[in-house]
Formats: structure tokens, sequence, C-alpha cells
């Protein structure tokens, strides 16, 4: 059984491999610096349907079914698959997953989904509830933009500190069957509110939730930064990640040489317009797929911490005037 260490924060008794792992992502994604690592670029961003909605389920299901093929299994081989988006009651999940008729648990943490299925997926193999799982998210630029901001037609002005949701999925099965990359340990977050409440300044408000699980997993297994090759955060953009590390070095923690975030790398942001990165559920999970788990696997890199974030507020709390609450969950990966 996992090992629990304290509040939130647990280790694996039994290994638990990252099997396999698939990223698609839309043309703006493939036309970033990152785009040659991604399993596919699909260059129609409505993905031959009819709807954004209906375009972010097959990404999803495209995502989920390149990881399977990729290991030459079937959708029978899967036990469990844990996912969720940003769209209301995860409906590019559900729509997107219904055709393979796995066992489904929809999950949402806003753009932490991705940690939040991974330890989710993790957990039920190690605690022999399943052999094999997956954990996938995604998110669409014109569906996100539509729900939490405005129609596309509005055409209203982005301010500088607004980041790009991006259109992508990614996709990783896990199980115990022996593999190159493990799974050692996770960190749930805490939800944690600084009383922001500027939807167009998500990488202020999610900062303060990764410093301090970052904080508490570094605390509960006694390391510390430089004990990882890299420390990567979701999608905090640059403005976000600078105030991350500001936040960390006042607790005498630096990861100024280690730390990469996935919003801040997946644009060109002066080029493709973005501001301050990419988000989105899509954003942290297709970068983990494609860059940072190939890494892992190649040699590049031996021992990661995963750390996505999440701002937890709705279109209605924040018309009615509430803060924007925020998490961060963490997932520690390292090269078997």
């Amino acid at each position: 059984m996992a090992k629990y260490i304290s509040q939130g924060v647990f280790l694996f008794d039994r290994a638990i491999f990252a099997e396999s792992f698939a990223a698609v992502v839309g043309q703006k994604e493939g036309d970033g610096p990152l785009g040659s690592c991604f399993d596919k670029v699909v260059e129609d961003s409505h993905f031959g349907q009819n709807t954004w909605e209906q375009a972010e389920s097959r990404f999803q299901l495209e995502a989920v079914s390149l990881a399977i093929r990729k290991k030459e299994l079937t959708k029978e081989d899967v036990d469990v698959i844990c996912a969720g988006d940003l769209i209301n009651q995860c409906t590019g999940s559900s729509y997107g997953l219904r055709e393979l008729a796995i066992p489904f648990l929809g999950l949402y943490g806003a753009c932490s989904t991705m940690a939040e299925g991974l330890i989710a997926a993790s957990l039920l193999v190690e605690c022999g509830a399943a052999k094999r799982t997956a954990a996938v998210t995604s998110s669409h630029f014109s569906t996100a933009e539509r729900q939490f901001r405005a129609p596309l037609s509005y055409g209203g002005q982005r301010t500088p500190t607004s980041q790009w949701t991006c259109t992508a999925s990614g996709a990783v099965l896990l199980s115990d069957t022996n593999g190159t990359i493990e799974i050692i340990g996770c960190c749930v977050g805490r939800i944690a509110d600084m009383g922001i409440n500027d939807i167009t300044n998500m990488g202020s408000a999610m900062a303060p939730a990764a410093a301090a699980t970052l904080q508490r997993y570094l605390e509960a297994t006694e390391t510390s930064a430089e004990d990882y090759d890299l420390i990567v955060t979701g999608d905090l953009g640059t403005l976000g990640s600078k105030l991350l590390t500001e936040l960390l070095q006042s607790e005498n923690i630096d990861i100024s040489h280690n730390h990469q975030d996935c919003g801040a790398i997946i644009y060109d942001n002066e080029k493709q317009d973005t501001h301050c990165g990419g988000s989105g559920c899509g954003c942290s999970a297709s970068v983990l797929c494609g860059h940072f788990l190939p890494m892992l696997e190649n040699g590049e890199a031996k021992n990661i911490l995963f750390i996505a974030t999440g701002a937890l507020m709705s279109t209605m709390s924040v018309q009615q005037g509430e803060s924007i609450p925020t998490i961060a969950h963490l997932v520690h990966f390292r090269r078997n």
C-alpha cells in the first residue's frame, strides 16, 4: 500500500510505471517551440466536427487511443480511465471517451486535472484495484473562451497578463508492469486563495498554491530542490513563474536553475502573440506527454517533479465578486 508520509503526501511501496503516453495538439501549439515533440498536430481546430466542444472530445479520444496503440494494446486492456476537462460537467471527457466503454472516473481540477488524474490512476494500480489505468485531460481555446470569458466574435482585447488556452490533450497509461518511467510519490494539493479576482491573471493566482505544494513535498520527503533535475509547473506562464520563484526564495528554496513551466515554453510568446504563455488542462498534459516524459525515457533527465496548477473558479462565482481559489497537485517521476 502507499506509504503515508504526512497530510496529502505519500510514497508508493509498489512500483507504478508510466507505460505509454501520447500528446495531440492544435496547429498553434504545433507551430510553437515544442511542435516537433507532439505525437499529432491537428491543423483543423474543429477536428472534422461540427462544434468546438465535439472537437475537444475528439482530441481527448485521439490522445487515449494513441497511447493504447503505442503499446499494441486494446481498450479492453485498460481497467479504469481518470479524465476531466474545463467544459461544464466535463463534457469533453464524457462525450469523447464514451465509445471506449472503459470504466470512467470524471475529475475536475481545472488546469491541475492531469496531475489529479495521475494521482487517482496511480492509487488504483498501487492498491490492486486495477492492473492498468489511464489519466487524460484536454482543453480547447474556443471552448474555454466561450465558457469563461466572452464569445470569440466579441473581439475583446486581451490584457498583458493573460494566457492563451491550449488546444491540446495528453494521455498516460499506468501499470505495475516493468518500465522505464516510475511514479515515486505524490502530493495532493490544498486550496489556496490569495484574494485575486482577475480572471486574466491566472498565473499570479496559482503561484502560491504551487509554492505551498512543492514546499510541503520537499519537507515531507526530506529532500531539497537540488535533488531534482527538473521542477515542472503546469501553466503559471511567465508572470506566474516569476512569482513562484520569488515566493520560494523567501523560504530559502532556490528553483531558478531547474524550474520550467509548461505554459511558458509551449509558445513563442512574442511571435505567437500569447502574452504570458499557455494555459488550460491540455497545456501541462501535452507538454508532459510530448516533452518531459520522453526526456525521462531517453535519459536526458532522471528525476522530475511535475506540479499541475488549477484555478477553481466558475463564471458565476467571479460575477458574484468571489475571489479565485486555486490548487496544485504534485507527481514525482523518476527514470527506473
